[in-house]
Protein backbone atom coordinates (compact mmCIF):
# COMPACT_ATOMS: atom_id res chain seq x y z
CA UNK A 1 0.00 0.00 0.00
CA UNK A 2 1.28 3.53 -0.55
CA UNK A 3 0.83 6.32 1.61
CA UNK A 4 -1.27 8.79 1.10
CA UNK A 5 1.03 11.05 -1.24
CA UNK A 6 3.40 11.29 1.37
CA UNK A 7 2.55 15.29 2.46
CA UNK A 8 5.36 17.09 4.00
CA UNK A 9 3.49 20.25 5.40
CA UNK A 10 6.64 22.12 5.94
CA UNK A 11 5.51 25.45 4.26
CA UNK A 12 8.45 24.16 1.22
CA UNK A 13 7.13 23.60 -2.34
CA UNK A 14 7.01 19.78 -3.71
CA UNK A 15 9.60 19.37 -6.12
CA UNK A 16 10.67 16.08 -8.50
CA UNK A 17 13.63 14.10 -7.24
CA UNK A 18 15.33 15.52 -10.73
CA UNK A 19 15.27 19.01 -9.65
CA UNK A 20 17.48 18.29 -6.61
CA UNK A 21 20.32 17.51 -9.07
CA UNK A 22 20.26 20.67 -10.83
CA UNK A 23 20.03 22.62 -6.94
CA UNK A 24 23.30 24.91 -7.00
CA UNK A 25 25.74 23.75 -3.69
CA UNK A 26 27.44 26.35 -2.52
CA UNK A 27 31.39 26.75 -2.87
CA UNK A 28 33.32 25.43 0.74
CA UNK A 29 34.31 28.39 3.41
CA UNK A 30 36.68 27.72 5.88
CA UNK A 31 34.99 24.63 8.24
CA UNK A 32 31.84 24.91 6.49
CA UNK A 33 31.31 21.83 4.01
CA UNK A 34 27.83 22.11 2.84
CA UNK A 35 26.90 18.66 0.68
CA UNK A 36 24.14 18.32 -2.36
CA UNK A 37 21.13 18.19 -1.50
CA UNK A 38 20.85 14.96 -3.80
CA UNK A 39 24.01 13.26 -2.24
CA UNK A 40 22.38 12.98 1.03
CA UNK A 41 19.63 11.02 -0.61
CA UNK A 42 21.96 8.54 -2.98
CA UNK A 43 23.91 7.99 0.43
CA UNK A 44 20.80 7.08 2.59
CA UNK A 45 19.89 4.90 -0.59
CA UNK A 46 22.39 3.07 -1.07
CA UNK A 47 22.81 2.66 2.59
CA UNK A 48 19.04 0.83 2.85
CA UNK A 49 19.63 -1.04 -0.63
CA UNK A 50 23.04 -2.77 1.61
CA UNK A 51 20.32 -3.83 4.23
CA UNK A 52 18.01 -5.23 1.80
CA UNK A 53 15.88 -2.38 2.08
CA UNK A 54 13.76 -1.05 -0.90
CA UNK A 55 12.50 2.57 -1.05
CA UNK A 56 8.92 2.19 -2.61
CA UNK A 57 7.45 5.74 -2.38
CA UNK A 58 9.26 9.52 -1.91
CA UNK A 59 8.45 12.62 -2.07
CA UNK A 60 11.09 15.60 -1.95
CA UNK A 61 10.99 19.75 -0.86
CA UNK A 62 12.53 23.16 -1.07
CA UNK A 63 12.46 25.75 0.88
CA UNK A 64 14.66 29.13 0.94
CA UNK A 65 14.85 29.60 -2.93
CA UNK A 66 16.51 25.52 -2.52
CA UNK A 67 19.00 26.20 0.33
CA UNK A 68 16.93 24.34 2.58
CA UNK A 69 15.89 20.40 1.35
CA UNK A 70 13.06 18.18 3.07
CA UNK A 71 12.32 15.01 1.81
CA UNK A 72 10.86 11.20 3.17
CA UNK A 73 11.48 7.81 2.04
CA UNK A 74 8.58 4.89 2.19
CA UNK A 75 10.79 1.92 3.06
CA UNK A 76 9.85 -1.76 2.70
CA UNK A 77 11.52 -3.94 4.95
CA UNK A 78 10.75 -7.66 4.18
CA UNK A 79 8.97 -9.47 7.07
CA UNK A 80 7.82 -5.87 9.12
CA UNK A 81 5.34 -4.93 6.52
CA UNK A 82 1.73 -4.38 7.14
CA UNK A 83 -1.50 -3.09 6.29
CA UNK A 84 -1.91 -0.31 8.69
CA UNK A 85 1.26 2.11 8.75
CA UNK A 86 4.60 2.30 6.83
CA UNK A 87 8.02 3.24 7.48
CA UNK A 88 9.63 6.32 7.11
CA UNK A 89 13.01 8.24 6.69
CA UNK A 90 12.61 11.73 7.37
CA UNK A 91 15.77 13.50 5.47
CA UNK A 92 16.67 17.34 5.99
CA UNK A 93 19.76 19.49 4.41
CA UNK A 94 20.46 23.01 4.18
CA UNK A 95 23.20 25.18 2.37
CA UNK A 96 22.15 28.38 4.63
CA UNK A 97 23.30 26.85 7.90
CA UNK A 98 19.82 26.55 9.32
CA UNK A 99 20.41 23.23 10.02
CA UNK A 100 22.83 20.20 9.67
CA UNK A 101 22.31 16.99 7.95
CA UNK A 102 20.35 14.81 9.30
CA UNK A 103 18.13 11.63 9.04
CA UNK A 104 14.82 10.57 11.27
CA UNK A 105 13.02 7.10 11.16
CA UNK A 106 9.32 6.93 11.31
CA UNK A 107 6.04 6.30 10.51
CA UNK A 108 3.21 7.08 9.30
CA UNK A 109 -0.42 5.78 8.40
CA UNK A 110 -1.63 5.11 5.60
CA UNK A 111 -5.26 5.79 6.03
CA UNK A 112 -3.90 9.70 5.88
CA UNK A 113 -0.41 11.45 5.60
CA UNK A 114 0.21 11.95 9.55
CA UNK A 115 3.60 11.36 10.36
CA UNK A 116 6.02 10.75 13.77
CA UNK A 117 9.05 9.81 14.56
CA UNK A 118 10.86 7.69 16.52
CA UNK A 119 11.67 10.50 18.84
CA UNK A 120 15.82 11.86 18.46
CA UNK A 121 17.21 12.70 15.23
CA UNK A 122 19.49 9.19 15.01
CA UNK A 123 21.78 11.37 12.16
CA UNK A 124 22.52 14.86 12.52
CA UNK A 125 26.05 15.73 11.05
CA UNK A 126 27.11 19.53 10.96
CA UNK A 127 28.56 21.03 7.24
CA UNK A 128 32.30 20.49 8.63
CA UNK A 129 35.81 19.06 7.27
CA UNK A 130 35.40 15.52 6.61
CA UNK A 131 31.57 15.46 6.23
CA UNK A 132 31.46 13.22 3.01
CA UNK A 133 34.25 10.98 5.15
CA UNK A 134 31.62 10.83 7.76
CA UNK A 135 28.40 10.12 5.99
CA UNK A 136 28.34 6.20 4.62
CA UNK A 137 28.91 5.28 8.70
CA UNK A 138 26.44 7.53 10.35
CA UNK A 139 23.71 6.73 7.82
CA UNK A 140 25.02 3.02 7.90
CA UNK A 141 24.14 2.73 11.60
CA UNK A 142 21.37 4.85 11.71
CA UNK A 143 19.75 2.16 8.82
CA UNK A 144 20.55 -0.48 11.24
CA UNK A 145 18.49 1.21 13.84
CA UNK A 146 15.31 1.27 11.27
CA UNK A 147 14.30 -2.66 11.58
CA UNK A 148 13.96 -2.67 15.04
CA UNK A 149 12.10 0.54 14.92
CA UNK A 150 9.74 -0.76 12.28
CA UNK A 151 8.91 -3.71 15.34
CA UNK A 152 8.60 -1.20 18.17
CA UNK A 153 6.14 0.77 16.11
CA UNK A 154 4.35 -2.32 15.73
CA UNK A 155 4.23 -3.37 19.37
CA UNK A 156 3.72 0.49 20.54
CA UNK A 157 0.72 0.63 18.11
CA UNK A 158 -1.07 -2.54 19.41
CA UNK A 159 -0.52 -1.39 22.94
CA UNK A 160 -2.10 2.03 21.95
CA UNK A 161 -5.21 -0.02 20.79
CA UNK A 162 -5.61 -1.91 23.73
CA UNK A 163 -5.84 0.86 25.94
CA UNK A 164 -8.81 1.98 26.34
CA UNK A 165 -9.67 5.71 28.07
CA UNK A 166 -12.65 8.12 27.85
CA UNK A 167 -12.89 11.45 27.46
CA UNK A 168 -11.87 12.56 31.35
CA UNK A 169 -8.34 10.46 30.86
CA UNK A 170 -8.09 12.49 26.99
CA UNK A 171 -8.44 16.08 28.46
CA UNK A 172 -5.70 14.70 31.26
CA UNK A 173 -2.99 13.46 28.78
CA UNK A 174 -3.51 16.65 26.91
CA UNK A 175 -2.14 18.79 29.29
CA UNK A 176 0.38 16.30 30.28
CA UNK A 177 1.51 16.40 26.47
CA UNK A 178 1.30 20.26 26.83
CA UNK A 179 3.07 20.32 30.06
CA UNK A 180 6.00 18.07 28.17
CA UNK A 181 6.20 20.48 25.21
CA UNK A 182 4.83 18.32 22.74
CA UNK A 183 2.26 20.75 21.75
CA UNK A 184 1.28 24.34 22.48
CA UNK A 185 -1.30 25.79 23.97
CA UNK A 186 -2.50 27.20 20.33
CA UNK A 187 -2.60 23.31 19.61
CA UNK A 188 -4.90 21.96 22.58
CA UNK A 189 -8.30 23.44 20.90
CA UNK A 190 -7.15 21.37 17.14
CA UNK A 191 -6.33 18.38 19.39
CA UNK A 192 -9.15 18.29 21.37
CA UNK A 193 -11.05 18.97 17.67
CA UNK A 194 -9.39 15.47 16.34
CA UNK A 195 -10.14 13.42 19.50
CA UNK A 196 -13.72 14.21 19.57
CA UNK A 197 -14.73 14.00 16.06
CA UNK A 198 -11.21 13.01 14.10
CA UNK A 199 -11.28 13.57 10.32
CA UNK A 200 -10.90 10.01 9.66
CA UNK A 201 -13.21 7.70 11.26
CA UNK A 202 -10.79 4.78 11.38
CA UNK A 203 -9.21 6.56 14.38
CA UNK A 204 -13.35 6.74 16.23
CA UNK A 205 -12.54 4.58 18.83
CA UNK A 206 -12.13 5.20 22.63
CA UNK A 207 -8.40 4.51 23.07
CA UNK A 208 -4.35 5.98 23.41
CA UNK A 209 -4.09 4.82 19.46
CA UNK A 210 -7.12 7.61 18.75
CA UNK A 211 -6.04 9.97 20.71
CA UNK A 212 -2.47 9.56 19.85
CA UNK A 213 -3.07 10.30 15.94
CA UNK A 214 -5.36 13.22 17.10
CA UNK A 215 -1.59 14.28 18.11
CA UNK A 216 -0.24 13.27 15.14
CA UNK A 217 -3.00 15.41 12.81
CA UNK A 218 -2.58 18.61 14.72
CA UNK A 219 1.44 18.42 14.39
CA UNK A 220 1.36 18.34 10.72
CA UNK A 221 3.65 21.30 9.54
CA UNK A 222 6.98 21.70 11.20
CA UNK A 223 9.16 18.54 10.09
CA UNK A 224 12.40 20.27 12.10
CA UNK A 225 10.35 20.23 15.45
CA UNK A 226 8.57 17.14 14.53
CA UNK A 227 11.00 13.96 16.22
CA UNK A 228 11.58 16.30 19.52
CA UNK A 229 7.72 16.69 19.19
CA UNK A 230 7.00 12.98 18.61
CA UNK A 231 10.08 11.88 21.48
CA UNK A 232 7.34 13.60 24.18
CA UNK A 233 4.37 12.11 22.86
CA UNK A 234 5.52 8.78 22.80
CA UNK A 235 6.48 9.41 26.62
CA UNK A 236 3.10 10.73 27.50
CA UNK A 237 1.04 8.01 26.40
CA UNK A 238 3.72 4.91 26.80
CA UNK A 239 3.14 6.06 30.47
CA UNK A 240 -0.27 5.68 29.99
CA UNK A 241 -0.26 2.64 28.03
CA UNK A 242 1.46 0.85 31.16
CA UNK A 243 -0.97 1.90 33.50
CA UNK A 244 -4.55 0.05 34.55
CA UNK A 245 -7.27 1.35 31.91
CA UNK A 246 -9.78 4.20 34.25
CA UNK A 247 -12.81 3.34 34.13
CA UNK A 248 -14.32 6.60 34.00
CA UNK A 249 -17.97 4.69 34.01
CA UNK A 250 -17.23 4.38 37.73
CA UNK A 251 -18.40 7.55 38.93
CA UNK A 252 -21.81 7.35 36.62
CA UNK A 253 -22.59 4.16 38.80
CA UNK A 254 -21.62 5.73 41.92
CA UNK A 255 -23.97 9.16 41.53
CA UNK A 256 -27.10 7.08 40.21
Amino acid sequence: MKLNDLCLHCGASHVERETLSRQNTPQADGRWHPIAHDVLIEQVERGLNNAGMRVIHQAHALNAQGAQYFGLLQVSIDGTDNDEWGTIVGLRNSHDKRFPAALAMGSAPFVCDNLSFSGEVVLARRHTTHIMRDLPELTTRAIGKLRDLSTQTQERSLHYKNREIGDREAHDLIIRALDSRAITATMVPKVLQQWRTPNHPEFSDRNLWSLYNAFTETLKGGLLKLPRRSEAIHGVLDNASRQAPTIEAEAVILAS
